[in-house]
Order: C-alpha cells, then structure tokens, then sequence
C-alpha cells in the first residue's frame, strides 16, 4: 500500500493575528464548526461545507482526489462570466488562486486575490481546503454573495494546476443550486421521537424528461394532538439525482379514504378530482435538500379535526436519459412530539390566483407581474383572529420555468419595510423554505406585495396563469404562527381591462363558455379572449407599455379560510397600493478583506508538516 502522504497548513488566527487581520480565528479552520453542508455531485466525491462569519463567507472543500479542486459561483450554473477559485497541494506547498471567466469561459487570473487560504490538508485519498471571502468586494469580477439562490459550480483533476499548464476537469464537473446565507439554526435532537413515512409504493416512472408523481395519503396520527418538529426526506439509494424535488399540499377535510387507493401523474387531464382540493404547500424539499426543522416553540400540529387528515405528496421525476424500468419509492418522514409547543404553525399563500387573467407576452426579456394580499383581506382576518398579528418565520417563493426572480414586499400603514423575502436569482428546480433571519410580524391594515419577474425571449405564444411548469405561478407560502383561519391572502387582475389594451369591445354575454368568447371587433369575433391575445402583434415596446398597464389595474381579492369558506372580502375589488416600481436594492457595503496580507505569509511560514500517524485515521472526508 502506498505510504501515507499528507500535509497541512494551519493558518486561520495565527498568521490573521501576526497580520493584524483580526485574531480569534482559533486554531485554524480544521478545528471549526461549519453550520451547513451540502454534497455536490452524485458520486459522493465532492463535499462542501459553509458558514457565514461576520460580513465573510467561510467555505470548506472536501474532495476524493490527489489533484487540484475548482469551485465557483455563477448566475447561469455555466462557466460563463463565473467567479472561480481553484486550490490543492502540490509537492507540499498548498496553492489556491482567484480567477474569473468572461463571457466566452475563457479562465483568468484575478487581479484583486478575493478568496483566502485558511487551511490546507492532502492524505492519500483526498484533498481539503478551507478558505473565506467577503460577501461584499466590490471587485466587478467577483459575485456578491446574498440571500438569494446562488449557482454553485464546481470540478477537480487528478493532478495538480501546475503539472502539465490547466488540465481540464472532464467529467469531473456540476452545478448545483444553493443558498448560502441561510440563518443557522439550533436543533433538538429528534433520534427518539416518533415519526411517520410517507413514501410512494413502486411508482414506475416513465421513460420521459420529466414526470410530476401525485399520491394522497392520511396523516395516521388522529384524536390526540402532536407537533410535527421536523420533515426529512427519504430518497430511494440511487435515486438521488432522480428524485428533483418534493411538495406535500393540505387537501380538503371533506375526502374518505377512497382517494387513497392509487397514485397517479400531477397536472394531467385524467387526474382524480380529489386532487384539485390540495392547494396549500406545508412543506418543500428540492434535490440536496436538508429537510426542514421548526424553530424550537413552534411545530406543525397534527391530530385535531382542525389539522390536516389528507395530504398529496408531489414527486418531480427528472429523467433526461429517458431511462427505462425504472421504480421509485422515495417520500417523506415526518417526526413528532407529543410534547406540545408554545404555538401551531400555519401557512398563508400569497400572491397571484392562479388562473388565465395572469398572462405574460411573448418575447419580453422582463415582465413583472404582482400579487396582492391587500390589507382589506389582512385587516378583516387579522382582525378578527388575531389583532396582535401573526409571526412569518419562513417563506417559500414560487414560479414556473420562466421566473427569473420573486422578492416578497411588505407595507405597513403605507410605508415599506424591509424585503420579507426575496431571490434574485430564482431556480425553477431548487425551491424551498428560507427560514427568515428574524421573524416578522404582520399586522391587521398591511399589504404584502408578490412580485416576480419573468423572462420569455423564447416564447413565440402568450404564456399563462395554470399548473403545467409551462404556465406561469406567482406566489409566495408564508410559515407563521400562531395559526388563524387565512389559508389564502390572493388577488386576480381585472381581465376586461387587460382586453381592451389589445382593441376588444365587447364579449358574448351570459358567459356559457370558458375561456369566454369576444363579439367585437371584427379582427377577434367568435375568438376565446386566450385565441385573442395570442393574435395580436406583441412587440417589445407593446409588452412594456401593457406591464404598465396590468401594474395599475384594479385586482379581485381572494381571502380564504379552511375548506374553501371566506371572509367577507373575497370577491371584492380593491386598488394596489401606489408602491414605488421597480423596487429600490438596498446599498451594498463593500467589506476590506479581513486578511489581504495571509497571502504574503503564505511563503513566509511555509508548510507545518504533521506526521503520518497523527492523520492516519482521517479515513474519507465525505
């Protein structure tokens, strides 16, 4: 067996301190704790683990190779214009370098070293390196690193930068989608606490791109209230790459176990009614995903005829090899106490109803549509239920394929707050929960504002408000507590007027049809107003002055209790409220790098060399 081969290069406080960089960094970042980690590709080889100090990101790479390892953010999850360091030990001295990439991938040095060496280790199976950036540095070839979805990319070689000029990863290469600010959080321990599974029973899964798998289930924890503390995902050994992501709805109360006897495609023509009931997401997981944990004084309550009895769980199958044979039994597990919190969650959704008055033109580099949960629906149901207001402590953002961004806007007594949640970089196939940095209160009289924007160059069609990932969604789930009786806190844009921008005069009248068919004018008689607006001519300049239009329109309000009841004010018409548009990023701080001279002692110090003995027994970093 070939002899044990390792180094490590302690840094952290020792050579920051020497520096006058700021002492208190310890021991070195082998010694430190990282809040979150994630595995990057499907082989186990590629371990990232992160942790935000201060107004620095901290990044630890554990990778099964001897040669260099490449990491980077991107906008696109392609090499193009990518923000990129590149490390390794070679014969003994550890290496790390900051380049970029221009918009034809080519690899360039970065003038300005963002990214800095804390620790460095190779043994004989693996190579780890642990290093920190500024979120903020203002260098125009770096990415600034916030709270929204961030493009990971990453690759490793066999050998090393410097043997034989930039050997090209291969294979050895991915992207993955993560947010890398998410709060830490404080967990329980849950190894004794009784759960339930809810997990798909042999689903073939089609030989196709992509299959939306729905299944009802019962909640099998009745006449006793529990609170659920944690939901983990169960995915099927070698499904992990199959498996994209998961939705677990609340369906109606009113169901019998008939609807439990099969499964069946999500989002298809023959699908059982019962589904259509299951309109709530209580929880989201997406490939990679950790699952979801309740801060510590509230859970999701379970066993009252108040709770959720039947949910559908949603599996999104992504099988680009159009592979065949496949079976899938992959879920969810939901684990409870039978020790009571201090309060119930409950999930609002927000935003746009879904439904064709929400229509974006085709060939718009950006269109923005808003929902609104307006404060006549909050004032009444708040109000009522709870005049104190209720606590937001997590959201999850919601588009289809053609959403580019979503930001949550909050409004209190006509002011604007702080963003409740946003993501500027929205990834259809990574949405989840964001736990909020602080909890928010929302009060009876404040609006809360949907916004997404939207991108459809490549769209020669209207693009419209459904369920098919080629439709459109705007929404946004608020977690909250303590639980009140809003399910839905929605609106719908007012379609006649939407009409009348593209020349309709007058439709057929009582409506017997949906879509509804237009009388006049001529150019549109015995069309669906869907037929209409996919006739007229869009142009660019017609899709702007049409978002401007749709933006001040007046909008249907939708405020929902359980079980499809309502509060008085569904249906009504309110205005938006006047908002500044578009909104207004707040300042970005550029932070000093916390280290710049490191690099300098980097040669200085040289290498600490531990014995083979004191590491013999890292074993794999994964």
């Amino acid at each position: 067996m070939r002899p044990l081969r390792p180094w490590a290069l302690v840094l952290g406080g020792l050579l920051c301190a020497w520096a006058g960089a700021g002492a208190g960094a310890g021991a070195g970042a082998a010694a430190r704790s990282y809040p979150h980690s994630a595995v990057l590709d499907g082989a186990g080889a590629y371990r990232l683990l992160w942790g935000r100090r201060g107004s620095a990101l901290a990044l630890r790479l554990e990778v099964r190779t001897r040669g260099y390892v490449g990491f980077g953010l991107s906008a696109s999850g392609g090499m193009a214009s990518a923000d990129i360091v590149v490390g390794g030990v070679e014969r003994g001295q550890p290496y790390l370098q900051d380049y970029f990439t221009d918009e034809n991938r080519v690899l360039k040095k970065d003038p300005q070293q963002d990214y800095h060496l804390e620790y460095a280790m190779e043994n004989s199976t693996h190579t780890i390196l642990a290093f920190s950036r500024e979120l903020h540095t203002c260098d125009t070839n770096d990415k600034s690193i916030t709270e929204s979805t961030v493009r990971v990319i990453w690759a490793y070689h066999h050998k090393d930068m410097g043997e034989a000029g930039q050997n090209y990863h291969g294979a050895n290469r991915g992207t993955k989608s993560l947010r890398l600010l998410n709060p830490e959080r404080e967990e329980a321990s849950s190894a004794s606490l009784p759960y339930f599974d809810l997990t798909n029973k042999d689903v073939p899964v089609p030989d196709k791109d992509t299959t939306y798998w729905c299944q009802m289930f019962k909640i099998p924890v009745q006449h006793e209230k529990h609170h659920v503390t944690k939901v983990k995902p169960l995915i099927q050994k070698g499904h992990e790459n199959l498996v994209h992501h998961i939705l677990l709805y609340q369906c109606s109360s009113n169901l019998n176990d008939s609807v439990l006897d099969y499964g069946h495609e999500c989002y298809h023509p023959n699908m059982p009614d019962s589904f259509l009931t299951c309109e709530t997401v209580i929880f989201a997981w997406a490939i990679g995903g950790e699952g979801f944990t309740y801060p510590p004084h509230v859970g999701l309550s379970i066993g009252t005829a108040a709770d959720p009895l039947f949910v559908l769980m949603e599996v999104h199958y992504d099988n680009p090899s159009e592979t065949e044979g496949l079976i899938d039994n992959s879920g969810l597990r939901l684990i409870y106490t039978p020790v009571l919190r201090k309060y119930d969650a409950g999930v609002i959704e927000a935003g746009l109803w879904v439904s064709l008055f929400h229509n974006i033109p085709p060939g718009m580099p950006e269109f923005v549509s808003e929902g609104h949960c307006t404060l006549e629906c909050l004032e009444e149901a708040l109000g009522a239920e709870r005049p104190a207001g209720i606590q937001v402590f997590a959201v999850l953002l919601h588009a289809h394929l053609a959403g580019r961004a979503i930001r949550m806007r909050h409004f209190h007594n006509g002011e604007e707050q702080k963003l409740l949640a946003y993501d500027d970089e929205f990834d259809f196939n990574f949405q989840e929960f964001q736990y909020l940095n602080e909890e928010r209160t929302i009060l009876p009289g404040d609006n809360l504002v949907t916004e997404c924007h939207y991108s459809t160059v490549d769209r020669i069609r209207m693009t419209w408000g459904g369920l098919s990932t080629r439709n459109e969604m705007c929404l946004s789930y608020l977690l909250y507590y303590p639980r009140i009786n809003l399910t839905r806190c929605a609106s719908i844009p007012d379609i006649m007027e939407q009409l009348q921008f593209i020349g309709v005069k007058e439709i057929y009248r009582p409506v017997r049809t949906w879509p509804f068919i237009i009388k006049s004018p001529k150019q549109y008689k015995n069309l669906s107003f869907m037929d209409a607006m996919n006739k007229f001519k869009w142009s660019r300049s017609e899709g702007l002055s049409y978002n401007q239009l749709v933006l001040k329109l007046p909008v249907n309000v939708r405020c929902s209790k359980t079980d499809n009841a309502e509060w008085s004010i569904q249906g009504m018409t309110a205005l938006p409220p006047d908002i500044e548009r578009p909104y207004k990023t707040e300042p970005v701080i550029c932070s000093s790098s916390s280290c710049l001279s490191c690099s300098l002692f980097l040669t200085l110090l040289g290498i600490v060399y531990i014995t083979s003995s004191s590491i013999g027994n890292t074993g794999p970093f994964v």
